[in-house]
C-alpha cells in the first residue's frame, strides 16, 4: 500500500482563529446537552449543594423557576434525580416525583425534554440500588426488577418523556420496555446507564442524595452489580444487551476516565444514540481547579467536552450544561 503524503506545514491551518474554524473536525452545540437536576423530598426552600457547585436541591416550586432559566440559556432537556427524605427498605412510593414530572409537564409541555433517573438508591434505607434479600448479603435481581418496571410506569403515567435505568440489574430494560408497551406507554425513550462502572468519582452525588450505601456490613459498596474498572468487556456485553432488550440510547458512566469504552462503542458503529455523563466527582474537580485560579474554568469544561465528542458521545450529561451555549459561542478555536 502506498504511504500517505503529508503537508510539512500544518503550522497554515493553524494560523488564524478562522482557518482554525474552518479546520475543526466537528463543533460542540447546546442541544446535544442533558442538565441533571434535584429536587428535594419536603424541601422548603432551594438549597446549594455544598460538594457540587452551582447545583440546588430544589424544591417542587423553585425546579420550575430553575428550569425556566436553564431554558433561556438554551438549555431544554434535563435529567431529573430525587432527594428523599422518608426511605423504606422496600420502596413502593414513587408520588413525589411523579407529582414534580406532572407540575414541570403542566408548565412547560414538550418545550422540555424530561429525564426520569430510575433507580432504587435514593428511597432505600440502606442506600443500594435494588431490594436486599432477608439477611441483607444480597441485592436481589429479580425482584429490584420488578420494582424498577413499576416506577418506570408511574413515571410513564406522570408524563415523563425518558426512564434512565441506573441500576445496573440483569433484564431490567426488557421488563421496563414491556411494562411500558404493556401500559401504553410505548413512546416513553429508555437511555439506559448500560456501562455503568464502580467508580469513586460519585462522591459529591451521592452526597447529594443521600445515597451512599451504608448500614449493611456485608454490602459495603456496589461491586456486585457496578461493573469493574478491570473488566471492559463486561460493559461492551450489557451495552449489546440492553440494546436488544429496547434501550433508545444507551450511557458510558464516568466519561473521562472510561473514554476508551466510549470510543470502542462508537468505533463498533452503535446504531443508537450514546451518551457520556461527566460525573459529579469529574465536573467537581475542575470546579475545585478553577476555584484555585490553577486552570480556566469555562475552557477546561469544553475542553471535556470536546474530548468526550471525539470520542464518540452523541449526548453529553453536565452539570454545566447550562452554561454549554455561552461557553460554546466563546471557544478560542
Amino acid at each position: 500500500m502506498e504511504s500517505k503524503k503529508y503537508s510539512i506545514n500544518q503550522r497554515r491551518l493553524r494560523m488564524s482563529a478562522a482557518v482554525r474554524e474552518l479546520a475543526a473536525g466537528f463543533t460542540l452545540h447546546e442541544r446535544q446537552f442533558i442538565q441533571p437536576l434535584f429536587i428535594g423530598q419536603g424541601a422548603t426552600e432551594a438549597t446549594p449543594i455544598d460538594s457540587l457547585n452551582e447545583s440546588f436541591t430544589d424544591t417542587e416550586t423553585s425546579i420550575i423557576t430553575r428550569i425556566e432559566a436553564d431554558m433561556a440559556s438554551g438549555i431544554n432537556k434535563f435529567l431529573l434525580f430525587p432527594v428523599l427524605k422518608f426511605k423504606q427498605k422496600v420502596p413502593n412510593d414513587f408520588e413525589f416525583i411523579c407529582k414534580v414530572v406532572r407540575a414541570i409537564k403542566k408548565r412547560f409541555a414538550d418545550s422540555a425534554w424530561i429525564a426520569a433517573d430510575l433507580c432504587l438508591c435514593a428511597y432505600t434505607t440502606h442506600g443500594h440500588c435494588g431490594i436486599l434479600n432477608a439477611e441483607e448479603t444480597e441485592v436481589l435481581n429479580d425482584p429490584s426488577v420488578t420494582t424498577l418496571a413499576k416506577y418506570a410506569t408511574a413515571l410513564a403515567q406522570a408524563g415523563v418523556d425518558c426512564v434512565a435505568p441506573s441500576d445496573m440489574m440483569d433484564g431490567r430494560v426488557a421488563a421496563i420496555r414491556q411494562a411500558l408497551n404493556n401500559s401504553g406507554h410505548d413512546k416513553v425513550v429508555i437511555m439506559s446507564y448500560s456501562a455503568k462502572f464502580s467508580s469513586q468519582f460519585y462522591g459529591p452525588f451521592r452526597d447529594a442524595c443521600s445515597s451512599s450505601p451504608s448500614n449493611t456490613p456485608h454490602l459495603k459498596n456496589r461491586k456486585t452489580y457496578q461493573a469493574s474498572p478491570f473488566n471492559p468487556n463486561d460493559v461492551i456485553k450489557s451495552t449489546y444487551r440492553d440494546i436488544n432488550e429496547g434501550a433508545d440510547i444507551v450511557m458510558v458512566k464516568p466519561a473521562v476516565t472510561y473514554m476508551d469504552i466510549i470510543s470502542r462503542l462508537h468505533q463498533d458503529g452503535l446504531d443508537v444514540p450514546l451518551a457520556a455523563y461527566h460525573v459529579s466527582g469529574e465536573y467537581q474537580s475542575i470546579e475545585l481547579l478553577a476555584q484555585n485560579n490553577l486552570i480556566e474554568r469555562a475552557q477546561a469544561h469544553t475542553e471535556v467536552w470536546a474530548s468526550l465528542k471525539r470520542a464518540g458521545a452523541d449526548i453529553i450529561i453536565s452539570y454545566a450544561a447550562r452554561h454549554a451555549r455561552e461557553w460554546i459561542s466563546k471557544i478560542e478555536y
